[in-house]
């Protein structure tokens, strides 16, 4: 095991480009996360992880959540030994920014704490989240156009086919090639979320009722593939074929993967 993401776990990395967007989002919560912060640095865990909750709530209100609030958050969260509800953090950061190293790092260096069985993402799923869906679709779109706009060229100036056909199919494979992973991101991204357990002695039972028989007892940050929903009641399975049912607040939902 590397040891640098459990460098990055003990301190408090604070991202230098998350306060204008706070304090473009409003004073408030530029103030909530600036005392969220001072909170973690002070040592008081528990407090600065209600800080970065109410001050996410906040964001999430007006669809200005980034990805350092939930990193700090997941952060304050792994002090305290909630190692689900600090995976849920980490992964919705990833959502917002996948391609950092730090957030990538804390990620893994905290799934490896947990233990019994766990639905991890496989190689090919890790590569195709890069990228975000927005990013995709840009990409995708980009490439669509590059493409049509080297055709229209071609048709408007014959003499320089002959030029234009090696770009020409190197623009109509990309485009296809970035269709495709469009298409896959869109799949996953709207496949059954996955389950994030965020409790400790959760108890996964044979139908959506407390007397109903225990099936299987999921680690505190368990990842379950969701199956079905019922009521207060989700159903998932762990990737070792055990299915059964949580109740709704044991669990964060998170896009599938």
């Amino acid at each position: 095991m590397k040891a640098r993401p459990f460098i990055l776990l003990l301190s408090l990395t604070v991202w230098s480009w998350v306060a204008p967007v706070l304090q473009a989002a409003g004073p408030e919560l530029s103030a909530g996360f600036d005392a969220a912060n001072k909170l973690y640095a002070q040592g008081k865990f528990a407090e600065a992880a209600r800080a970065y909750d109410q001050t996410l709530q906040q964001a999430a209100s007006s669809g200005t959540a980034s990805a350092a609030l939930f990193f700090n958050a997941g952060n304050a969260e792994f002090k305290l030994g909630q190692l689900g509800r600090a995976i849920a953090s980490y992964r919705h950061a990833a959502l917002l920014n996948p391609r950092d190293s730090e957030i990538q790092g804390n990620l893994d260096f905290v799934r490896n704490q947990v233990q019994g069985a766990s639905v991890r993402p496989a190689r090919w799923q890790n590569w195709i989240s890069i990228l975000t869906l927005n990013e995709g679709t840009l990409l995708t779109a980009a490439a669509f156009w590059l493409c049509l706009g080297l055709w229209t060229a071609r048709q408007l100036r014959p003499a320089l086919a002959p030029r234009l056909r090696g770009f020409s199919l190197a623009a109509l494979l990309a485009a296809v090639l970035c269709g495709g992973i469009l298409a896959v991101q869109a799949t996953a991204h709207f496949n059954p979320p996955t389950a994030v357990v965020i409790a400790a002695n959760s108890l996964a039972r044979s139908g959506p009722f407390d007397d109903a028989q225990t099936v299987f007892a999921p680690h505190d940050g368990a990842e379950l593939s969701v199956i079905d929903y019922h009521d207060d009641w989700v159903q998932v399975t762990d990737g070792s074929g055990k299915i059964g049912w949580l109740p709704r607040k044991l669990v964060a939902l998170l896009p599938g993967a």
